[in-house]
């Protein structure tokens, strides 16, 4: 049986308990407040960390939700405090939020680590906030639980059902192509993101918020629910009253975050459809928890994991906010039982198998049995060759079947307003069997990482009516994001990987059974190619960038500070002088 914390334990009691000058200061600063003493002494201090921000379209329902959230604290017995975390929007952020995930999972560390907090609930669910906050209170260590913040309703135009980011694309190339008018633009713009929350496809978002589910960090099923649902409401006030229990029971993230949780989230991902941005991140929230997750290990279980969420990019007809009605994340780990490691705790207190007690599905279309998947394997493979070394991503799925086995000439393009303002020319020499590669993409070339990788379909083709083709690159691409696109080339060109020494013409080859990614040219001209590449100017001098090209780790190692990675060393706690 689980020993109860007794309140002289609690971690916020070394601020407020001992008779001395520095925690007079600590008691008066919190009377200042209007406090008084018996409102925070011997209760758990659970801080909110909420990445609320009136540039934060995913999070506009956050300003409410973190009042529910205290409410839930103060019905457990506890003391809640709202800490504003940096907010790192996906739609507003340049060059990316990517190069922001990190100084998120910082000041989540420090934040926690350098205030009386016993416990913290953190509110995010924009593609960059889950990881960055789960990697920072992974290595403060207090007990957390996470609130994701819910997919946004459907898109709607015209009678026609919108997908968010995924149908921006396909409008687009539509555009270009003269096919609709400026009216029907105007309208779709108007139509494809209309309520708070996230993208309501099984984009990074919602792929993220569904890892940390499976990983047993949110209330069971929580990542499904919408974001204006009132479901949403009481989820937030659960997530408050549960906070306040796992400091009394000293539930910490260690417990939690296993190698077992880590494997039942990436056959979860891989499952959903998720999102390509998921392999950087799970690989960076493992490795927080001193967990070796790989590459190989997530195209292992790719191979053997049917896809099963029939929800777009990766799935052709559903929406979020169907699957939460088909029955949610609960109803597909369901499916997946005989997969899954069932004895994992959870935040609950209670195993995975034990959370999992009495999910149905409820529209097997939706949420397809194993017997009937969307597809037959999972949504990610990792392609190795000359020209990724260290590992290369792909969405098989979410593309042309025929391009998984593919040959052609290389279109390379050494930056995106290069590549933008080729496609754009009605008389580019490119056919659909060109293959299109963007390098100087990748964590330091980008800079940060940006979610480029997605190339455009050239003018010339999208008007002869081609709408996919072979595109490579080591930049990311959004998870609404689909189409034959090859991303996170390892290592990247602008350090001098293969993708560096590949010129127009050079004939690139794909075989996605036997996850090979190569170009066609001799070693002994590579070398010659290699001796004569000179590494580009810097993009930083100082500041919070510079630190990030020192430090940033290569795609396949999850792109963290290495400083930041449990293998460097462990992390201070408070100096007891103070």
């Amino acid at each position: 049986m689980t020993h109860r914390k007794t309140p002289d334990r609690l971690r916020s009691a070394r601020w407020f308990a001992p008779d001395d000058l520095r925690s007079f200061g600590h008691r008066s600063r919190m009377m200042q407040l209007g406090y008084a003493e018996e409102d925070f002494r011997d209760k758990p201090i659970i801080g909110i960390l909420n990445t609320w921000s009136e540039l934060n379209t995913c999070h506009s329902h956050f300003k409410e939700r973190v009042q529910d959230v205290k409410r839930g604290v103060s019905q457990a017995g506890g003391f809640p405090v709202e800490m504003p975390s940096l907010s790192v929007d996906e739609s507003f952020t340049k060059p990316t939020s990517m190069l922001y995930r990190n100084m998120l999972a910082m000041e989540t560390e420090e934040t926690i680590r350098s205030h009386p907090l016993d416990g913290v609930v953190l509110m995010g669910g924009c593609d960059k906030t889950t990881p960055g906050l789960v990697m920072g209170a992974l290595s403060a260590g207090v007990p957390m639980i996470y609130l994701p913040a819910g997919p946004m309703l459907r898109g709607n135009y015209a009678g026609k059902i919108l997908g968010s980011g995924s149908d921006a694309w396909k409008y687009w190339d539509e555009r270009r192509a003269g096919n609709i008018t400026d009216a029907e633009w105007l309208g779709v713009q108007g139509g494809i993101a209309r309520s708070a929350g996230t993208c309501m496809t099984m984009g990074t978002a919602s792929t993220m918020t569904a890892i940390a589910d499976a990983m047993g960090l949110t209330l069971p099923g929580a990542s499904s629910i919408p974001a204006v649902d009132a479901n949403h409401q009481r989820m937030s006030a659960a997530c408050g009253r549960r906070a306040v229990e796992m400091v009394w029971e000293d539930l910490t993230p260690d417990r939690i975050v296993t190698e077992a949780a880590c494997r039942n989230a990436a056959i979860v991902a891989m499952a959903t459809g998720c999102s390509t941005n998921a392999v950087v991140h799970l690989i960076a929230m493992a490795r927080r928890a001193g967990i070796n997750l790989t590459l190989d290990d997530l195209d292992l279980l790719g191979r053997v994991t049917p896809l099963i969420a029939n929800v777009r990019p990766s799935g052709k007809d559903y929406l979020m906010e169907d699957f939460f009605y088909a029955g949610g994340l609960r109803a597909l780990m369901k499916q997946l039982e005989d997969r899954l490691d069932l004895t994992a705790m959870t935040v609950t207190g209670k195993t995975l198998g034990e959370n999992l007690m009495g999910a149905e599905v409820y529209n097997d279309d939706v949420i397809r049995p194993l017997s009937n998947p969307v597809y037959h394997e999972g949504s990610l493979a990792v392609l190795r060759g000359n020209l990724c070394p260290n590992g290369a991503v792909m969405k098989p799925a979410a593309c042309d079947p025929r391009y998984h086995v593919h040959q052609g000439p290389a279109l390379v393009f050494d930056s995106y307003p290069e590549m933008k303002k080729a496609i754009d020319d009605e008389n580019l020499d490119v056919t659909p069997d060109h293959v299109l590669v963007l390098r100087n993409a990748g964590p330091l070339g980008g800079p940060g990482f940006p979610e480029w990788g997605m190339l455009p379909i050239p003018k010339a083709l999208i008007k002869q009516g081609h709408r996919d083709m072979l595109r490579i690159s080591d930049a990311r691409m959004s998870g609404t994001s689909y189409g034959a696109c090859i991303l996170h080339v390892s290592p990247e060109s602008y350090i001098g990987g293969p993708l560096a020494l590949l010129r127009t013409g050079d004939i690139v080859r794909l075989d996605l059974p036997n996850r090979r990614l190569d170009m066609l040219v001799d070693e002994a001209e590579l070398v010659r190619r290699r001796d004569a590449w000179k590494a580009p100017e810097p993009h930083f001098q100082r500041g919070y960038g510079w630190m990030f090209s020192r430090h940033v780790t290569q795609a396949d190692q999850g792109c963290d500070f290495d400083f930041l990675e449990t293998s460097f060393g462990r992390a201070a706690g408070e100096p007891d002088i103070y």
